[in-house]
């Protein structure tokens, strides 16, 4: 059995090493140290847009500190994108808030600015003013953001974006992540670039940057004893893992690209297989890290499962698309706006590896065992390119 080809591993360099000896040489481990100011002021540099950094331990707890920072609290609505991963959803239910669920547009699979304005209108008319709006950049596609800025700002909903799955993306040659009044990142070991488990909240508010590394270190006043005046949270960033980020992001327009063909490579090798679809730029103004690279099969053909059974066999890990929210049994009773354009997307699309550490002969391997997926449908012919 060949070694095992997953979905989106850790991509590890040389410098990493260096900066995780410097932690150790200087004796600092502790969630405090110089890694963590200067990977904050290394992700401030790389997204430019006059925003500031707090480095905490993973995207949710960026997102729950979004939400803490906007005073979220029990009674109120928070409008989520429906097709997205539950961390993204999961914070609102930690400030007691109710989560309302919307649909994806067909073209980037994220928040629809049609359901969403709908949303807002038929909530504000039940008498209940959304209290925040929570995009997704799914699989590191860029939002239709220049009209989802425009329905924030005109009914004055603060804005988060979700950018965890979407470092390196932009729309508008903007960085994603810099849009709404905050944006958070993912450092998982499966992003783009990792720091082993981590993540990042950013605004160009330095004030709720500044409340969010205080709230994220346990609220501790500023006093020479222990005193604590709010409830606060053990969610800040150690310094060995922001060490790890430091050589990490040195590499990230690397990864992009390399991210970016992969997915080129699956769609010159599999376009000719006419029961697949790609998941594409709608146009010139979106710009994605390709984070994972994502098709559509076309319903009553060749399953998902069959494809994931089959690459599983020649220990290749493929995996379905996210199940929306709106579907899942946690989420049951919350309200949901829509059709059924994320619903389709989690029907029939799957995620293909796409690990910027993989090899040629890893594409030439996934892609032939594609193939031989589709050898028996019918009215199909077989492709030989591999």
């Amino acid at each position: 059995m060949s070694n095992k080809i997953w979905l989106s591993s850790p991509h590890m360099g040389e410098a990493e090493i260096d900066f995780i000896k410097g932690a150790f040489e200087n004796n600092w481990i502790a969630p405090v140290g110089p890694h963590i100011d200067a990977f904050e002021k290394d992700i401030e540099n790389y997204i430019g847009n006059d925003c500031h950094v707090a480095a905490v331990n993973s995207g949710t707890s960026a997102l729950h500190l979004a939400l803490i920072l906007l005073g979220i609290g029990p009674g109120d609505e928070v409008l989520c994108q429906s097709m997205t991963f539950s961390a993204s959803a999961n914070p609102i239910v930690y400030q007691g808030a109710k989560a309302v669920f919307v649909d994806s547009e067909e073209q980037s699979w994220n928040i629809s600015p049609l359901f969403l304005e709908q949303a807002i209108k038929d909530r504000i008319k039940k008498g209940k003013k959304p209290s925040a709006i929570i995009v997704v950049h799914l699989y590191g596609m860029p939002a239709a953001m220049a009209e989802i800025v425009t329905i924030a700002q005109n009914y004055e909903i603060p804005l988060i974006e979700d950018a965890a799955e979407a470092l390196g993306s932009c729309y508008k040659k903007r960085m994603l992540g810099t849009f709404g009044d905050m944006g958070i990142y993912s450092f998982n070991g499966n992003k783009i670039i990792t720091t082993s488990a981590g993540g990042a909240l950013v605004s160009k508010n330095n004030v709720w940057i500044d409340r969010a590394k205080f709230l994220a270190t346990q609220a501790k006043d500023n006093l020479p004893y222990y005193q604590h005046s709010t409830i606060g949270y053990n969610y800040r960033m150690s310094n060995i893992c922001a060490g790890i980020g430091r050589g990490q992001i040195t590499k990230i327009e690397l990864r992009v690209m390399q991210r970016r063909n992969n997915f080129e490579f699956y769609k010159k090798h599999l376009s000719d297989i006419p029961e697949i679809s790609f998941h594409k730029e709608p146009d010139a103004d979106y710009h994605s890290n390709r984070w994972l690279s994502t098709i559509l099969i076309e319903p009553g053909t060749v399953t998902k499962e069959h494809i994931i059974a089959t690459l599983a066999k020649q220990n290749i890990e493929a995996r379905c698309t996210w199940k929306p929210m709106h579907l899942q049994p946690v989420f049951k009773d919350c309200p949901y706006y829509g059709e059924d354009i994320a619903e389709h997307v989690f029907e029939n699309g799957l995620c293909l590896p796409s690990g910027s550490n993989l090899t040629g002969e890893d594409r030439e391997l996934i892609v032939r065992q594609l193939r031989t997926c589709f050898l028996n449908v019918s009215n199909a012919a077989f492709y030989t390119h591999y």
